[in-house]
């Protein structure tokens, strides 16, 4: 009888006192329905980038002078800026902008870093020292005035942007590609290769890259809500894309003046920045979570 009231006593001690999750596994655990939300965001974001053509109820440079600053209505559904634009046939066009911006800058980053950190890292000697001295000075200035920088002396344009995005988040991935080619040194099979004579390009194309082809996704879905966020900030403060080029940042920045007379002006392209790159953070995390076993074993324990 005493035994079985300990064990009852124990029990509900344990399930009563029993320590909570970790907060890193308590982030890990995303609901479901914000996940599949992130991902009908997503999709809906890339489906107006790639039809915005057929959507757009105007052109988003017609200018309607009588118009300027109007309010909601049947004609304009999010009403018209400064000009007189249709602010939500701007707020579609700034979509396609914004993402063909910021995957542009994602690839361009991950083929320069990426690329650039295993080739050094497999040559060895004076390349490697050469080129992450390279890395290393990109690394030393804050990312959004490295881009700043880039822009003002490359000039306004959908190049430009790109090549700064590139430039700026291409030490992101030679860290990783660095770090994954360490690592695959002190296996067996590496060091199996090279005792068979294979060269270590061949060891890099055929063992090391599929194994940091993982890690270089996982870290795109960071980097890519961060890309569209600095080509945002490029554009409010005017050295993004062209004057004339529709995008959020620019949005922002232009109907920021006229707030008290079309509030939606603003709060339309902020909204829509603020959950596209929520939903790619959701998204990417989930991944994360999904791919990575420590962080898996970590959010079911």
């Amino acid at each position: 009888m005493q035994s079985t009231l300990l064990a009852t006593i124990n029990a509900f001690g344990g399930r009563l006192f029993r320590r909570p999750p970790s907060g890193s596994a308590r982030r890990a655990r995303l609901p479901g329905g914000l996940t599949v939300t992130a991902g009908i965001i997503l999709a809906a974001s890339c489906l107006v980038a790639l039809a915005g053509s057929l959507l757009m109820p105007y052109d988003p440079m017609e200018q309607m002078l009588l118009d300027t600053n109007q309010g909601i209505s049947a004609a304009h559904w999010l009403g018209t800026d400064n000009l007189g634009r249709d602010v939500l046939s701007r707020l579609i066009f700034g979509t396609r902008i914004s993402l063909l911006a910021g995957t542009g800058g994602l690839l361009f980053a991950l083929i320069l870093g990426g690329g650039l950190g295993l080739l050094a890292s497999a040559l060895g000697g004076v390349f490697e020292y050469l080129a992450y001295g390279f890395i290393d000075l990109l690394r030393t200035m804050p990312g959004i005035l490295l881009a700043l920088t880039l822009v003002v002396s490359l000039g306004s344009g959908f190049l430009s942007v790109t090549f700064a995005l590139g430039l700026v988040f291409a030490p992101v991935f030679a860290r990783i590609a660095r770090a994954v080619y360490q690592r695959e040194m002190s296996s067996e099979y590496f060091t199996y290769s090279l005792i068979n004579g294979a060269s270590r390009l061949w060891i890099l194309r055929r063992h090391v890259l599929p194994n940091v082809l993982g890690a270089f996704v996982t870290q795109a879905g960071i980097i890519l809500p961060r890309c569209i966020v600095t080509e945002s900030v490029l554009s409010f403060l005017g050295v993004g894309m062209s004057p004339e080029t529709p995008t959020w940042g620019r949005m922002i920045a232009v109907s920021s003046r006229y707030l008290e007379q079309n509030p939606v002006s603003v709060i339309a392209p902020v909204l829509a920045l603020s959950l596209l790159t929520l939903s790619i953070a959701v998204l990417s995390n989930n991944l994360r979570r999904n791919t990575d076993v420590l962080r898996r074993n970590a959010a079911e324990a």
